[in-house]
């Protein structure tokens, strides 16, 4: 496949880890902490309430679909106000749900293949999700972060990707976005005139009745392998 890529934008979270062990251990440490800091809300919001209280809250409020953080900060206010807490605890909870959010545990290919991407071509981090790349140690690997709640949309919205670019000062046909969503990802990239690459670990069948993206890998390593044969080809081409 012969196309022009000058710069990569990279998703975080089931790209470069796998955010369900992230989210399991927040709900234990979190409900562990209350146990501590407020034994009311610990009890009327066990692990099971408090995700049902966290879905609610997303669900009625669609208008933060782009700050994840701030729907996080939201359902441990609900959840403090209803059980007579003391409402001094939600910083220091919401702390502690950041601090684990963003102890992230990468998939074994994934720093390797990134360190080897990052040096071939600029990567910018673009993402829905509120993980903080100096937090997690990764943020040497890129030139940028850019999340939805930043820039005020979240993918597959088109203008968040068009901000990436500006940013990164490439068009947009000459930037690839790679990430494992088939929709916020593969398809928002497409749409927003990107090319676009599925990360595909789970090795599913293409789910939407649109275009298949322009590259598909099920592991980044894959990608990195492809960009070094690409970049080096078009190098001899253009020699």
């Amino acid at each position: 496949m012969n196309f022009d890529i000058r710069a990569v934008t990279l998703d975080l979270d089931d790209t470069l880890w796998p955010f369900a062990p992230i989210g399991a251990r927040i709900e234990q440490v979190m409900h562990a902490w209350l146990e501590t800091h407020s034994p009311a809300t610990a009890a009327q919001f066990p692990v099971a309430t408090m995700r049902t209280l966290r879905e609610q809250v997303f669900a009625e409020n669609p208008q933060l679909i782009h700050d994840l953080s701030a729907l996080r900060k939201l359902t441990l206010e609900h959840a403090l106000r209803r059980s007579g807490a003391d409402m001094a605890l939600l910083d220091p909870a919401f702390e502690i749900f950041y601090a684990e959010r963003n102890k992230v545990e990468c998939y074994p290919d994934a720093v390797e293949a990134l360190e080897r991407i990052a040096a071939r071509l600029p990567v910018a981090a673009l993402t829905n999700g509120n993980a903080d790349l100096a937090r997690c140690g990764l943020d040497q690997h890129f030139v940028f972060q850019l999340g939805s709640r930043e820039h005020g949309a979240a993918k597959p919205d088109a203008s968040i990707f068009h901000a990436a670019c500006e940013r990164l000062a490439v068009p947009p046909v000459n930037v690839l976005h790679v990430g494992d969503h088939p929709l916020m990802d593969a398809a928002g990239a497409m749409r927003a005139g990107l090319r676009a690459c599925w990360l595909n670990r789970e090795g599913v069948a293409w789910p939407l009745d649109e275009a298949q993206p322009d590259l598909e890998f099920s592991t980044l390593t894959a990608l990195a392998d492809w960009l070094d044969t690409h970049l080096d080809t078009k190098d001899t081409a253009a020699a």
